[in-house]
């Protein structure tokens, strides 16, 4: 079992393969994200976070699932324009995947399966991953943990660092 994820491709919004490696030496936040969830607003707090530490080698990638309550019923190109018009999003979004079930996606099958954070499926939209500049699972955080949270930024901070 890895514990990386810089060996996985996975699709932008645009439909084009994007390496994960592409993000070695970056630190990222990983989500899982739905327009119309009780937890969008925290897009808000991401753009915030982004702004504040995207010069310092930080990136999110947000990956839009419509698994939970079907709160992602949108195209990719009505989810860009959501995220752009009410909430200023200028990180990366992603292809919508599946994150529960057999068509699980790669990546979320490492992230929900690893030595490093607990072996479970995703709970709901807006769970978060913090992902080490060499492509290594630092921690995940559950939905109700907000991107400005002391929990969240005090990890990037530390991973930054590093």
């Amino acid at each position: 079992m890895d514990d990386k994820i810089n060996d996985i491709t996975v699709k932008d919004i645009f439909k084009k393969d994007v390496s994960l490696s592409d993000y070695n030496g970056k630190v990222l936040l990983i989500v899982n994200v739905a327009s119309e969830c009780g937890y969008t607003p925290q897009y808000k707090g991401l753009e915030e976070i982004y702004q504040k530490y995207k010069d310092k080698g930080f990136e999110i990638l947000a990956f839009p699932c419509n698994d939970f309550g079907a709160q992602e019923p949108g195209t990719n190109e009505q989810i860009q324009q959501f995220c752009s018009n009410n909430y200023g999003v200028t990180f990366k979004l992603f292809d919508k995947l599946k994150i529960l079930g057999p068509e699980k996606s790669q990546l979320y099958k490492r992230l929900t399966n690893n030595k490093v954070t607990p072996k479970s499926d995703i709970r709901w939209n807006f769970e978060k991953f913090i992902i080490s500049k060499d492509g290594s699972i630092v921690s995940r955080f559950s939905s109700s943990v907000t991107p400005k949270s002391e929990k969240i930024t005090s990890t990037i901070e530390r991973e930054l660092k590093k």
